[in-house]
C-alpha cells in the first residue's frame, strides 16, 4: 500500500505523519508512506487544506487532524 502525506510542514503535518507511521507499524500493514511538502505537487490532489492523507492515490483525509483508530479503520480496508 502505498501512502502519503501531504502538507507543508505545519504541525498539524508533522503529527499526521507520526501517527500514521504509528498505526502502520502496530497494525503490522505493509506499506510505503511518503511525505509530500511541494505545493506545487500537493496541488495536484485537489486540496485546498492540508494535512490530507492519501491512500494508493487516493484522498481519503483532508484538512483535519483524523485520531489513530480512523486511520487504522481507514488502512484495514486496503
Amino acid at each position: 500500500m502505498e501512502i502519503k502525506i501531504l502538507g507543508t510542514g505545519c504541525p498539524k503535518c508533522k503529527t499526521l505523519e507520526k501517527i500514521t507511521r504509528e498505526v502502520v507499524e502496530q497494525n503490522g500493514f505493509s506499506a510505503n508512506i511518503t511525505k509530500v511538502e511541494d505545493i506545487v505537487d500537493i496541488m495536484k490532489y485537489n486540496i485546498m487544506s492540508t494535512p490530507a492523507l492519501v491512500v494508493n492515490e487516493k484522498v481519503v483525509i483532508k484538512g483535519r487532524l483524523p485520531s489513530a483508530e480512523e486511520i487504522k479503520q481507514i488502512l484495514t480496508k486496503y
